[in-house]
């Protein structure tokens, strides 16, 4: 599945094993939360990097020990509608955890900018729409009402925008 970073599709280099399958030799690989559990003496003692896929029912508050060892964690969008990565993203980044994340699945161009917000890095993104779509997605806005604390990019808040060369406001008393 090709891969979106900083608006170029780039090789995945990542090996995704499943909860009972090999481990390879070599290469980085991306393990499900359970195995991460029962394996961690291994899979921390490997010389390649470690990769976490996490299930959308899983707690990010149960990762804490293990961020620093882990560069990639990938966080599915089953559907358009299902948010809950958006939460555990944001909940990652406020913990400290600064390697790569990955939106996989249902991953849509009008939702790219609220996924950088909270800190998502990486897209995989199909072949439903042409990278023109989401270059240009990406550019659509320049500035957020939110703060966008965690992305490694231009964008502004609108209030900071609103008030680089502005006087300090001061309270006013209220009228009424």
């Amino acid at each position: 599945m090709p891969l979106l970073k900083n608006n170029v599709l780039v090789p995945d280099t990542w090996i995704s094993v499943e909860a009972d399958g090999e481990l390879p030799p070599t290469g980085d690989v991306i393990v499900p939360f359970a195995r991460l559990l029962k394996e961690w003496g291994e899979l921390s003692a490997r010389k390649s990097r470690l990769g976490l896929r996490l299930s959308n029912t899983d707690k990010p508050e149960a990762l804490g020990t293990f961020l620093p060892g882990l560069s990639l964690i990938v966080l599915p969008f089953p559907a358009f509608n299902d948010g809950r990565a958006y939460s555990i993203a944001r909940a990652l980044r406020e913990m400290g955890y600064r390697g790569e994340l990955r939106a996989t699945g249902n991953v849509l161009p009008d939702q790219l900018q609220f996924m950088l917000q909270v800190g998502f890095d990486a897209f995989e993104i199909g072949d439903r729409f042409p990278l023109e779509t989401w270059a240009k997605a990406s550019r659509q806005m320049s500035l957020a009402y939110q703060r966008g604390l965690f992305r490694r990019g231009a964008e502004a808040e609108i209030w900071t925008e609103r008030h680089t060369d502005a006087e300090p406001w001061l309270e006013q008393p209220h009228a009424g």
